[in-house]
């Protein structure tokens, strides 16, 4: 049996309103929710959804990195590498140095 008295008042018929109207009904602690969107008037749910893209994010990617001449994609043979100089961290040198240390001696 759960202990009486710490459980939050459960309301099965609470109202969810959106711009003073009531737009469903769920069961919550609340009596009443009041939010400023739902799926009636967000424009994903209601097809109004304008998605402006004046430039697509992989043509744009292209262009920053040089990928692109005259409005058209470099063959990828061309397209120049995008590493930089990375430093060896400590463990990596400790390893190149136990690698150089390894090389003369003669297994047995």
């Amino acid at each position: 049996m759960p202990k009486a008295n710490i459980h939050p008042t459960w309301y099965p018929e609470a109202k969810v309103i959106c711009n003073g109207e009531v737009v469903a009904t769920v069961g919550s602690t609340q009596p009443e929710l009041h939010v400023d969107v739902w799926s009636g008037n967000h424009p994903f749910y209601t097809g109004t959804q304008k998605i402006i893209d004046a430039e697509g994010r992989v043509e744009r990617f292209m262009r920053k990195y040089g990928m692109v001449e005259d409005g058209k994609p470099l063959p990828m043979a061309t397209v120049p590498l995008l590493t930089k100089d990375v430093k060896p961290t400590a463990s990596e040198k400790a390893e190149a140095k136990a690698a150089e240390k390894g090389k003369g001696k003669k297994k047995k």
